[in-house]
């Protein structure tokens, strides 16, 4: 099954399209609504020479806009040279194949090529599985329409013609045998990320989920606390697979911060359960590092996606730090005053520049304790391991050495309390 990476990089020339954006009730039809669509397209080489959002009042079941519209925007995408139409919104798998036979133009979905992005940035065999069940769940409805969609050689591939409903019965039937068995291996993988993760859990170290939209700048969040190497470039989707490091405190105990994939609007719900193995470390971490680029002036419409995420796996409950990342990108001073309004208490920082950082680790560490327990043991010296690992783990506020053994007062992290209950002196 090509995509459309393969394909483009094959090209002798950039693609080019129109992109079509569609506006109902009192939505905006202001053209700035397709900017998002448009970095996308530019991730796969293709040029955008237009952009139209079209009123939509009454959606039509042939091309989901009228004949007229329909004309108007065709004719617009042949006048700039486009080769391709790119919509924002998702069309039928008839709606389509009305575009692409009475226009002459290839017809694309935002869904197709965030599909095609996440096949280009999937490095490990979990991203791969997860990137090809999303493909071939969405592909599955429209087999009259050939997968290979920036070149629409309509032979050749799974999803071929073949002779008449026989071959569209031998297609759906393969695909939907690859799909269950893509299922099944993604559930072994799960299975092994869930004993790595209960392995983690053993150690009694908390951990934070960072979480966003993507490119808001979570990997190099990551690295500048965690002075890591995680990969950071500006560019959609850089990260799929999360990618744990740990973090010192001032305190001196440990945290374990987890990047996840970055979130996206309009992310079908199929693509949010073919991650959902990527997107749980947020379920079952202690806390959420909630990272927003506020130079990005679309940042509130990504505060709302990623919320509503977050919402959607069960986690919007979970204590959360809001970090307005990319401070010193920042030009307009009415849209900082705006993000300062609705999270009053988020820290902003430059992950790049190093702004910030010793805050945003105080507040960590500020989330961290109130998880924690305040313990008065008494540890005899035989177990002196045990004392070098809470000041490992915990926050030892006094030490003092007796008989009996070491006298310390201390906030020791929930999971870790329950084993040192038993020198608790009460």
């Amino acid at each position: 099954m090509a995509s459309a990476v393969d394909i483009l990089a094959e090209a002798s020339e950039r693609r080019k399209a129109l992109l079509v954006g569609f506006a109902r009730g009192g939505e905006s039809r202001d053209l700035s609504i397709l900017d998002e669509l448009g970095e996308l397209v530019k991730n796969l080489g293709i040029d955008a020479v237009g952009r139209e959002v079209a009123f939509l009042r009454e959606p039509s079941a042939h091309f989901l806009v009228g004949s007229g519209k329909f004309s108007e925007i065709a004719q617009k995408a042949r006048s700039l040279g486009a080769d391709l139409i790119v919509f924002d919104d998702e069309l039928s798998p008839a709606q389509q194949r009305n575009w692409e036979a009475q226009s002459g133009l290839l017809a694309i979905n935002r869904q197709e090529i965030i599909l095609d992005i996440f096949a280009s940035r999937a490095q490990t065999k979990e991203a791969r599985l997860q990137v090809e069940l999303a493909k071939l769940e969405y592909s599955l409805p429209r087999l009259r329409k050939a997968w290979s969609h920036l070149d629409r050689q309509r032979g050749g591939g799974i999803t071929q013609r073949g002779g008449g409903e026989s071959q569209l019965e031998l297609d759906r039937r393969f695909i939907s045998e690859r799909i269950a068995k893509l299922k099944a291996e993604l559930a072994r993988v799960r299975v092994m990320r869930e004993v790595q993760r209960k392995r983690r859990m053993r150690v009694p170290v908390p951990t934070a989920a960072v979480v966003g939209y993507t490119n808001a700048g979570k990997s190099s969040l990551i690295n500048a606390l965690a002075d890591a190497s995680l990969l950071a470039q500006d560019k959609l989707f850089a990260t799929l697979d999360p990618a744990t490091r740990r973090m010192r405190l001032a305190n001196g105990s440990e945290i374990l911060l987890t990047d996840t994939v970055g979130f996206v609007r309009k992310l079908p719900h199929k693509f949010v359960e073919a991650f959902k193995a990527t997107l749980e470390e947020a379920v079952v971490s202690d806390i959420i590092l909630h990272v927003v680029d506020a130079s990005n002036p679309e940042a509130f419409g990504h505060i709302e996606t990623t919320m509503g995420v977050l919402a959607e796996l069960g986690a919007d409950g979970k204590k959360t730090i809001t970090v307005m990342n990319k401070s010193d990108a920042v030009s307009d001073e009415s849209h900082a005053h705006a993000l300062r309004a609705l999270r009053p208490d988020a820290v902003w920082t430059s992950a790049l520049r190093g702004d910030g950082m010793r805050e945003l680790a105080d507040k960590i560490a500020e989330a961290v304790s109130e998880t924690d327990r305040k313990m008065r043991l008494v540890i005899p010296h035989s177990e002196y391991k045990s004392v070098a690992e809470l000041h490992r783990l915990g926050a030892v506020m006094s030490q003092k050495d007796t008989a009996e053994g070491a006298e310390i007062f201390a906030r020791v992290p929930a999971r870790l309390a329950g084993s040192f209950a038993k020198w608790e002196d009460r």
